[in-house]
């Protein structure tokens, strides 16, 4: 009988446990086609070779920031990436980044006609059926794994997946390279997509994923947060305190000096159109606001999957002071033109719209969700409210209205704020001196 195919055990561990079978384990390592060996004298080889210096006066670090997600794209992943690499290289650094959309899609196309049908003939002949999301998921995981052995690890001095599954990947080809992998979460994966319904609570999905995360806490060698909030979470899934470097995330920002171009009062909401923005409750908030209207002009930048529902929420409560201005590339000129910022988000971690928005120097109005209240700080960087809180945001949204010495502070504050501790430069000297740390640590 041919031998079943599923390339990571640890997973299949976790499902038979949740399954309840008791068959032979599985173990599986990278096949290689020869280098195993090769890599392991990598590994044991230290180098006697002076390092170049970087312009902060350290080693010059040849890096490779990996990623799942297609790069570049739209959104802050994506903008965290070459915010890094453009500061990384600006010190002196070697930065490759890596994406599965760079690699041949033809090739891509060939494995998912061999993969798909063993995965699934696994799943049915090891538990008796399959979900679409985990053969989906091992699908990617598998496929970009392979696409990732063209890629020559070992010449790099420092490896950092921005993600659980870029992390699991590289740690399969750690095992033997034994480099500094660096791990960065960019939110908590399973536990807010049970939050949001898209993974239900108890299901064989929610196993397969955590287990995913565990395993690349696991493999990191450290990881930086991007706040304090993903500590606790981290930490239940088997994270050390020790290991974990909190680096709130800086911008490049080109600030524009602030104008208007009306009498009014400029709202602005710079977030994607979906479910966790909170856009509804700003509307609803809005609604409430009796008198307010004539006063104020409210641009909701952004695209999304709800735009449609949202506009027609907008008709349906008369808020004719509502613009929807879709995806924008001039955000510095828009938030130039704002006077209050509004992110009424119901789950976050450290939304970018927001440290772009204290650049600016708007008055800021948002939520206590994730990490926002590391950075903006109740009534001195901006006005903090509860998610979900509809007529919480109404009366504070009306007194940031009929108060524009408040949001001059505000705004002012947020601004000197951001300048000092949310820039590019700030956040990538935290960084690089993870990256030199971990060489020191791997060298001793």
């Amino acid at each position: 009988m041919k031998e079943l195919f599923f390339p990571y055990p640890y997973l299949v561990s976790a499902l038979d446990k949740y399954y309840g079978v008791k068959s032979k384990p599985i173990t599986a390592k990278i096949k290689d086609k020869g280098k195993d060996s090769k890599r392991k004298k990598e590994r044991k080889k230290k180098s006697k070779t002076k390092k170049m210096k970087s312009k902060s006066g350290s080693k010059k670090l040849s890096i490779l920031i990996a990623t799942f997600w297609d790069y570049p794209h739209t959104g802050g992943l994506s903008n965290y990436i070459t915010t890094l690499r453009e500061g990384l290289r600006s010190l002196g650094h070697k930065v490759d980044v890596i994406a599965p959309n760079q690699f041949s899609q033809v090739n891509v196309e060939k494995l998912r006609e061999v993969i798909v049908p063993e995965l699934k003939t696994f799943f049915e002949q090891r538990y008796g059926s399959y979900t679409s999301k985990i053969i989906q998921s091992s699908r990617l995981l598998y496929i970009y794994e392979q696409m990732m052995k063209s890629v020559k690890l070992e010449k790099y001095d420092i490896l950092h997946a921005q993600d659980l599954f870029t992390a699991n990947i590289l740690g399969r080809f750690n095992e033997d390279l034994g480099k500094p992998l660096l791990f960065t979460p960019h939110g908590m994966f399973t536990f807010s997509r049970v939050k949001f319904n898209r993974i239900e609570k108890g299901s064989v999905e929610e196993v397969y994923y955590k287990e995913i995360e565990k395993k690349a806490i696991e493999y990191a060698t450290h990881m930086v947060i991007l706040s304090d909030s993903f500590r606790d979470p981290l930490s239940s899934l088997g994270a050390k305190s020790v290991n974990l470097t909190t680096v709130n995330t800086g911008i490049d920002y080109k600030t524009i000096d602030r104008g208007k171009t009306s009498g009014k009062i400029v709202i602005s909401c710079i977030a994607r159109l979906g479910p966790r923005k909170g856009h509804s409750d700003l509307f609803n908030a809005l609604s409430r606001m009796n008198g307010t209207g004539n006063q104020v002009e409210v641009q909701i930048v952004g695209d999304g999957e709800m735009r449609e529902a949202l506009e027609a929420q907008v008709k349906s409560l008369r808020l004719s002071n509502v613009r929807f201005l879709g995806k924008r590339d001039d955000v510095p000129a828009i938030l130039s033109k704002t006077d209050i910022f509004v992110l009424p988000t119901v789950n976050d971690n450290l939304p970018i719209s927001i440290i772009e928005a204290m650049h600016s120097g708007a008055a800021i109005l948002t939520t206590n969700c994730g990490g926002i209240t590391e950075i903006v700080h109740h009534n001195e960087t901006g006005i903090i409210i509860e998610p979900g809180n509809v007529s919480q945001l109404a009366t504070q949204l009306k007194h940031l209205i009929g108060n524009e010495a408040l949001r001059k502070k505000l705004g002012g504050n947020a601004y000197q704020y951001a300048k000092n501790h949310l820039t590019r430069e700030a956040m990538v000297n935290k960084i690089e001196g993870v990256y030199q740390n971990q060489i020191v640590s791997g060298d001793e």
